[in-house]
């Protein structure tokens, strides 16, 4: 698999991804995103696009992330959003931000290192940030379980499929997921 960072905001390239194999497909042809890909045998598997905060210099949105319907659950996304989190710090930004609006991307999240805010979004997604707002020295191993379980407990009270109800149930009570670390990045 092949990672790579293809531009910055406001210049990032145009995608034409197939939108019966990506979520969000649409969201990749517009040019004012950076994006990020993975890439196996040459083809695109996965895709991120993201920009400045409009407020906040220090800040880069993930706006889309979406993974070949085919390749979901190979860890191909957190992997995919390490090389954006390790890319933007070198880049100078200080935090790094996303909505989510399922269980498996807030999962997939917490494996690059992000956690939950305990703020949601006008239209239901779930605030997560990298660095996690709670990894200082004095955020304990509960205070961090906690958190996670707070935004799995947000789910819940939604209408899911079952898919979704079943991934649920096998996190609860659970510790966040050990995030994959920092993966080392080259030019």
């Amino acid at each position: 698999m092949e990672y790579d960072l293809l531009g910055w905001p406001p210049d990032g390239p145009k995608l034409r991804l197939d939108h019966e194999r990506f979520s969000y497909a649409g969201k990749f042809v517009m040019t004012n995103t950076g994006k990020a890909v993975a890439r196996a045998d040459d083809e695109i598997v996965a895709a991120a696009a993201f920009n400045e905060d409009r407020t906040d210099e220090g800040t880069l949105w993930i706006r889309y992330v979406t993974v070949d319907r085919e390749r979901r659950g190979q860890g191909i996304g957190p992997e995919l959003l390490s090389l954006v989190r390790d890319r933007a710090r070198e880049r100078g930004y200080d935090r790094l931000r996303i909505a989510v609006n399922n269980p498996f991307a807030y999962e997939a999240l917490y494996r690059t290192g992000f956690a939950y805010t305990g703020e949601t979004t006008g239209i239901a997604e779930l605030l997560l940030e990298y660095p996690s707002p709670i990894s200082d020295a004095r955020a304990t191993a509960e205070t961090r379980r906690e958190r996670y379980q707070q935004g799995l407990e947000k789910f819940r009270e939604r209408e899911l499929s079952a898919a979704e109800e079943e991934f649920l149930a096998s996190r609860c009570g659970s510790d966040p997921p050990d995030s994959i670390g920092d993966r080392e990045v080259s030019e």
